[in-house]
């Protein structure tokens, strides 16, 4: 490959075993800045969505028997890409350099004159084991480990990969990528003079929510995988670190465990709920149902932020609607003290946790976070602030809100006023694929965190599991849910994510 005039710079980023939580903070910096990302298939979905708008994503994946892109077109797209954009992701699964192909990556962008960067990530040789409770080394059982793949490139004339060698080596023995050819290579090195009866284990997933995993022997282990109906990407471990396991396996005693749950929030708010869950041990589907879209009518909610420091009360509906209103406030004014001597009122605990954000704590607010109790709140302490009628009250909300709040206060003579801050539309994208796993793999528990969750769920008519239950985080979603048919399994007691991850461990 010719060098040639680039402008741009590529990054051979490593995406880690599996978890986004185990990516490098340079590799997500760097995923944010991305003006094209180019993508394989065990780099986790959840990392495409850090990517900025506008950002081109390509994916190029490669799967045993199934590959989207060559070696050499995933070379020349790096090349060209670099010529296009300043900066290009390359985001490769566990370490670009281990068995990832990241160096003939980077001899063809130093071939073509590209400036590049290597971003290393954890690899799943040694994640993959510690996550299925097995260190790859051990004072009591051995200091020292070996890494070989299973699968070589098909183009090559002979094996290189030195069996007697790794037979006879000490200690932990890790293979990556020799799903499909197990039984032959365990049979291999057990005529080399590896003991069958050594402890082994294969460990599908690892890292993730989705990691199962199976303990055998090497003699075993092949049988025990077709049984257990492990397959690729999986990661086996050979050696006495093995019978560390059962000790040493904190995953499988989380709560959530095996549980499989469908996350149908926006995408920006999806991560709240869903790395509650994950950690303890569910896996999870973020399935985004709905996105908050600028409200039909910029203009007047432009000028409702600017009059807001004339009115006796903000009313917050939502932490959506805090999050706009106060993105607009700042746009215009540089104190938060501008926004005057108003009192304020919310929605529910949640709500008034955004704003504490911003320094402002409330006068009203429910416990449960339902606009009715909001009005019966108003009723109750009415004495302590002289009641609401002829006051000056600005309603902050989403343009699909229920009118409760404005139609009640108004029955009791307040001057209210509507700042509508944003709009509820219907998720169109589906970049981690999620509509597909729901269909294909099913679920165990699908959370509702709003009417208009429900609403948008249906309508995009994806079938509901067998045996699948459903969360509610409250009964306004609840008798959403009743329009439609549906019954949830549970509702969380106080309204908010915490309270509905309780309730959810407990089904």
């Amino acid at each position: 490959m010719a060098k040639q005039a680039v402008k741009g710079k590529v990054y051979l980023i490593g995406a880690g075993p599996g978890d986004p939580g185990l990516m490098t903070l340079r590799g997500r910096d760097l995923i944010a800045a991305a003006d094209c990302l180019v993508y394989d298939a065990l780099a986790s979905p959840a990392m495409l969505t850090w990517a900025k708008p506008g950002c081109e994503k390509i994916y190029v994946g490669k799967r045993a028997g199934n590959h989207a892109m060559p070696q050499n077109e995933i070379n020349e797209l790096l090349v060209s890409s670099a010529g296009k954009y300043a900066c290009t992701v390359r985001l490769k699964g566990g370490d670009p350099y281990v068995f990832g192909r990241g160096g003939e990556e980077a001899v063809a962008l130093n071939t073509a004159g590209v400036a590049f960067e290597v971003v290393p990530g954890v690899s799943s040789a040694i994640a993959g084991p510690a996550c299925a409770g097995i260190p790859v080394t051990h004072r009591d059982c051995c200091t020292q480990f070996t890494v070989f793949t299973g699968h070589e490139g098909a183009n090559k004339a002979e094996s290189t990969l030195d069996i007697a060698g790794i037979a006879a080596a000490s200690g932990t023995k890790v293979m990556l990528m020799g799903m499909s050819r197990l039984r032959e290579t365990l049979q291999a090195l057990m005529a080399a003079g590896q003991g069958g009866g050594v402890p082994a284990a294969a460990i599908q997933w690892a890292a993730t929510s989705r990691q199962k995993s199976v303990i055998a022997t090497v003699a075993t282990l092949a049988d025990a995988v077709e049984n257990a109906g492990i397959s690729s990407p999986a990661v086996v471990v050979i050696g006495d670190v093995v019978s560390l396991a059962p000790k040493l396996d904190w995953r499988s005693k989380l709560p959530l465990c095996g549980k499989r749950v469908v996350v149908t929030r926006t995408r920006e708010q999806a991560s709240e709920l869903s790395n509650q869950l994950q950690s303890l041990g569910a896996d999870v589907i973020e399935l985004p149902t709905i996105r908050i879209a600028d409200p039909t009518d910029k203009r007047d909610f432009a000028e409702a932020v600017v009059d807001a420091p004339h009115y006796d009360w903000l009313i917050f509906s939502s932490p959506n609607g805090v999050r706009r209103f106060f993105t607009a406030f700042f746009a215009v004014y540089e104190d938060i003290r501008e926004i005057g001597g108003a009192r304020i009122a919310a929605v529910g605990p949640g709500t008034a946790a955004e704003l504490r954000k911003y320094g402002l704590m409330v006068d009203v607010m429910p416990q449960k976070a339902v606009a009715e109790e909001l009005i019966a709140e108003f009723d109750r302490k009415g004495d302590e602030f002289g009641g609401v009628a002829n006051v000056t009250m600005l309603w902050v909300h989403g343009e699909q809100a229920r009118r409760v709040i404005y139609d009640e206060l108004m029955k009791r003579q307040a001057i209210v006023d509507e700042c509508l801050a944003y709009s509820t539309v219907p998720e169109t994208e589906d970049v981690s694929g999620a509509q597909s796993r729901l269909r294909e793999e099913g679920a165990d528990i699908i959370t509702f965190t709003s009417s208009s969750t429900v609403r948008h769920f249906m309508e995009m008519k994806l079938p509901l599991p067998e045996g699948c239950r459903i969360a509610s985080i409250g009964p306004v979603t609840t008798a959403t849910l009743a329009e439609y048919g549906l019954k949830p399994d549970i509702e969380a007691a106080a309204h908010t994510i915490p309270s509905l991850v309780e309730a959810i461990t407990k089904l």
